[in-house]
């Protein structure tokens, strides 16, 4: 059997979209923690951009996480999370866009980053990333809101797919910032998907197997290489 691999390091957003998809079709894999070597030739080979996650099935190596997890969607047995209808499907790839437009970049990139990342490596916070961030993660999430509020339970009705997979990692960490608790309470059907994502066996088998939250040491070079300037 061809062994299966993600590499990237274990906080990453993009990297839990892949582990929670590979654990909700039960395909067992490997973690290979790139954080030593993050930047450097042995990662770079595996991902020119300099970014993760990164997959390898066999002699097959994948980078970018939205063909990733199409792939094992097609690739692996189990519960497929791509809809067969047309016009279902496409709404998951419009949320799948979203995401990596709208929710991850002000979530995480902006206000995570500010508010978790950098002060764990005693980088002071720049408050004026986050005031630029906050209003547009609220559109984000007033969006969101429109859509659960119709009665479904997964962003595309009662069909669970990579969509609240994929929106679910930027809404976690969002969620351990003060501004992520405050926000929250003002879109109770999101909370509600929220609840019912979190809960699912697929997560806690998840989040069970993560180690504990550790800094993450290569974050420094954000502070200098991509941090946001207003």
């Amino acid at each position: 059997m061809s062994e299966t691999v993600v590499y990237g390091f274990p906080r990453s957003t993009f990297v839990n979209i892949v582990r929670l998809v590979l654990t909700h079709k039960d395909v067992a894999y490997r973690f290979e923690d790139l954080e030593p070597v993050m930047g450097k030739p042995e990662h770079l080979s595996l991902h020119p951009f300099n970014r993760v996650p990164i997959f390898r099935h066999g002699d097959f190596i994948l980078y970018e996480t939205s063909a990733i997890v199409s792939y094992i969607d097609e690739a692996f047995g189990g519960q497929r999370l791509t809809p067969q209808d047309q016009r279902a499907r496409a709404r998951m790839n419009q949320w799948i866009s979203a995401v990596n437009s709208y929710v991850y970049p002000y979530m995480i990139y902006h206000v995570t980053h500010e508010r978790l990342v950098f002060p764990e490596l005693g980088i002071a916070p720049d408050e004026k990333v986050v005031a630029h961030a906050l209003p547009k993660v609220e559109l984000a999430l007033s969006v969101i809101e429109r859509e659960l509020a119709h009665g479904g339970q997964y962003l595309i009705g009662s069909e669970l797919t990579l969509a609240d997979f994929y929106l679910l990692p930027s809404t976690f960490a969002f969620g351990l910032t003060d501004e992520g608790q405050s926000m929250y309470r003002k879109f109770p059907a999101f909370c509600r998907w929220r609840s019912i994502v979190e809960d699912l066996p697929t997560t806690r088998k998840l989040r069970a197997s993560l180690p504990p939250r550790e800094p993450i040491l290569h974050a420094r070079e954000w502070a200098n290489s991509h941090r946001p300037k207003y």
